[in-house]
């Protein structure tokens, strides 16, 4: 699965990025394959694991920073982490980083979603220096360049930039689905609504979230640290 970057490649705007990964649900429609472990240290096509694939997918997009965050049952996700992707060198400024809930916040609060989990780690973030983040799951299988996402995140000038796929528009309610303008730029963001709305192009299709998000990191701490300090947020 990994490609091995060509000596005298252009730089690529990943080398700017981290991933961050987040491996810590338990998938309960797989059943009994999360009784020992979570969804995305779920064996897929011999030794490897579902999270290989976002992973694989971020190293050959040229990303060598990242994080995956943890929390059910992590001790196989772990030990596949150590064993299968311990070849990153700090002395080359690669890293990969396991980021268990492990109260660093709080005595009693573990990882109370996507935001608290980024949001918990933000000093960790900060020391990787880098401009953007792509925030991952875990637990998807697909194959995906993320220099692509990223550069139309720049040239875009946007601050958050999601990964869509378009879906029949009365299967979308199933989804996070986009509102958006003729210009692509979202307007509204909804999470599984009853009347998904159209694409600008086509009323028969929705743009539904892939779980793929790619932010310019000063713009994402502000409003991370904002949240945080609201005692009315959810």
């Amino acid at each position: 699965m990994i490609q091995k970057p060509q000596p005298g490649a252009p730089t690529r705007l990943t080398s700017q990025a981290m991933a961050f990964v987040l491996a810590g649900g338990r998938g309960s429609r797989l059943e009994e394959l999360t009784d020992r472990r979570a969804k995305p240290a779920v064996h897929f096509g011999g030794n490897s694991r579902i999270i290989d694939f976002p992973l694989s997918n971020a190293y050959n997009s040229g990303i060598r920073k990242m994080a995956i965050a943890t929390q059910y049952k992590a001790h196989s996700l772990i030990r596949h982490m150590q064993r299968g992707w311990n070849f990153f060198r700090a002395e080359r400024n690669e890293y990969l980083d396991i980021l268990p809930a492990s109260q660093r916040v709080s005595e009693n609060k573990w990882y109370l979603g996507t935001a608290d989990a980024v949001t918990q780690n933000i000093d960790i973030v900060d020391d990787y220096g880098v401009q953007y983040v792509i925030v991952l799951a875990g637990d998807h299988v697909y194959k995906m360049d993320y220099e692509v996402m990223l550069r139309q995140h720049v040239e875009t000038g946007a601050d958050v930039t999601v990964g869509c796929l378009t879906v029949p528009r009365l299967d979308a309610s199933a989804f996070g689905v986009m509102h958006t303008d003729a210009a692509g730029r979202i307007v509204e963001f909804l999470e599984k609504p009853q009347d998904p709305p159209a694409t600008p192009d086509d009323p028969d299709r929705a743009l539904a979230s892939m779980g793929i998000y790619v932010f310019t990191w000063s713009f994402l701490r502000e409003r991370l640290l904002a949240d945080a300090d609201d005692p009315h947020s959810g």
